[in-house]
């Protein structure tokens, strides 16, 4: 891979399809993706939408055919309707850790790159109220 980080949602779904191929490429346990943080300090933030950012910054993994991420319970509500729109990937697990707020969600996803790189960009701008254009890094490889 040469580039980390996208903006623009095509060019972000892209960056997705590339960084699980590369996954894939290595054998690595997984893959992160992350939201700039400027996101949760910048114009978003002071208008009100987006992430909360006292729950950090919003991230997602990928590795062995499952999706990964934490979410608050209405989040989840959001997550749940948005896999009625992705009928092959369904929650393989729900773990609410006591030391921590929220719960964790795991997802089959077995599909190809381009339909998980579909649902990955839905569930950053539904699930934690996004814009369309924001900045997603890939932070682990």
């Amino acid at each position: 891979m040469t580039r980390f980080d996208a903006v623009d949602p095509v060019e972000r779904r892209k960056l997705y399809v590339d960084a699980i191929t590369a996954h894939r490429d290595r054998g690595s346990g997984f893959l992160t993706l992350e939201v700039d943080e400027e996101l949760l300090t910048g114009e978003t933030a002071e208008a009100g939408a987006g992430p909360d950012p006292d729950l950090g910054v919003p991230w997602i993994q990928f590795g062995d055919g499952t999706i990964n991420l934490d979410c608050t319970d209405d989040e989840l509500e959001t997550l749940k309707t948005l896999l009625g729109e992705y009928p092959a990937f369904k929650i393989a697990d729900l773990h609410r850790p006591e030391e921590a707020e929220g719960v964790n969600a795991r997802i089959s996803a077995k599909a190809d790159p381009n339909r998980i790189a579909q649902f990955i960009d839905a569930a950053f701008q539904r699930v934690y109220d996004l814009p369309s254009e924001f900045r997603v890094w890939v932070v682990e490889l």
